[in-house]
């Protein structure tokens, strides 16, 4: 048996970056922050922060893209995947990445200039993609079927059932 989970609790370095595959899937990467305080064997304070490589899919990913920012702490759970690509000059590169399946926006309503959260914890999963069964999707299907135009996201159309993913 094996077992391959990531939990991290930290901060957005950035606003998420919002893209979508040519077959229309979208997907948001994002970095966040994790900083461990401690004191060392002379008593002083020393801080490290390391900083993770976030990336979202299909409906987390929408949710990721509209609704966290720079700054904005949060919950990941996921896996731990290392790919490798080949840079501009052909040199083969690698970078490991959390492949995000469930994102929780913490902090307060006063958090990050009020935005959103007033206080409650907004729990978010991507959809199961072997079953198809969605385990707390909060996003309309009219969004998660929005067809992206040059690479950004379109606003849905207003509809007043529409249930508020916050």
């Amino acid at each position: 048996m094996s077992v391959n989970k990531v939990i991290l609790v930290g901060n957005l370095g950035k606003d998420p970056e919002l893209r979508y595959t040519p077959s229309g899937v979208a997907v948001a990467t994002f970095s966040i922050a994790t900083t461990e305080r401690y004191k060392d064997r002379d008593g002083n304070r020393q801080e490290k922060t390391e900083w993770h490589n976030i990336v979202a899919w299909r409906q987390l990913a929408e949710i990721c893209g509209k609704f966290l920012h720079k700054g904005k702490q949060i919950y990941i759970e996921g896996k731990i995947q290392t790919r490798s690509y080949d840079d501009r000059d052909g040199n083969k590169r690698y970078i490991t990445e959390i492949v995000a399946d469930q994102m929780q926006m913490l902090g307060s309503k006063n958090d990050d200039q009020g935005s959103y959260g007033g206080g409650q914890q907004n729990n978010y999963t991507n959809q199961n993609a072997q079953g198809g069964q969605q385990q707390n999707n909060r996003v309309s299907e009219q969004q998660s079927q929005a067809t992206p135009q040059n690479n950004s996201f379109e606003e849905p159309t207003y509809n007043d059932d529409d249930e508020i993913p916050f």
